[in-house]
């Protein structure tokens, strides 16, 4: 029976290491300090969960000698480039995008989140995040659908073609025991 017990303890660690991608994938498209609620909200984790994952992070990020680290400041967490390599920031902020970091974190958000309410995407991202799902909708990149007082947001057949992504590919960061339903 030692080999069943193994295996549930290599399944618990590849459950583990699942969750620490899926919180440093959000830690890397939001570009800002989360909350424990924002990382609750964003991941679908309990706090407990998401706290052994960022010190697993900060970890990680420490032992690697890496240009990236962990920031944590008032109980917030921020993905962060080490002051060492900020000067590498400057040079790329300099330079031009089809759309502005802010805005790809905000379609980034609502690919990983499909099917979101607006009025979510605006209170995680912020105010300006009208103008960014507006000009998404007039590039047929998302479809916004009407439910109360709020749009449900998802991505539309232009937004794969547009990023030349299969829309039948399955989102690695979503949980599989999630059924999804169909319109």
């Amino acid at each position: 029976m030692d080999m069943s017990s193994k295996t549930a303890q290599e399944l618990d660690g590849e459950k583990e290491k699942e969750v620490q991608r899926i919180i440093e994938a959000v830690l890397f498209v939001s570009g800002r300090f989360l909350t424990m609620q924002e990382l609750i909200a964003l991941s679908d984790f309990n706090p407990l969960i998401i706290r052994e994952a960022l010190d697993k992070l900060k970890d990680k990020y420490n032992a690697e000698d890496s240009a990236i680290e962990i920031v944590e400041k008032s109980n917030m967490w921020k993905m962060d480039v080490k002051p060492d390599y900020s000067f590498i920031i400057a040079k790329l902020a300099t330079g031009k995008s089809e759309f502005s970091k802010a805005e790809q974190e905000t379609l980034a958000l609502i690919a990983y989140k499909q099917p979101i309410k607006q009025s979510v995407i605006i209170k995680i991202r912020g105010n300006k995040a009208y103008e960014h799902v507006k000009k998404f909708i007039d590039l047929d990149l998302v479809k916004a659908k009407k439910e109360g007082h709020t749009n449900i947001l998802s991505l539309s057949e232009e937004f794969y073609d547009y990023f030349n992504v299969s829309s039948s590919a399955e989102n690695p960061l979503k949980d599989d025991s999630v059924e999804e339903s169909e319109d």
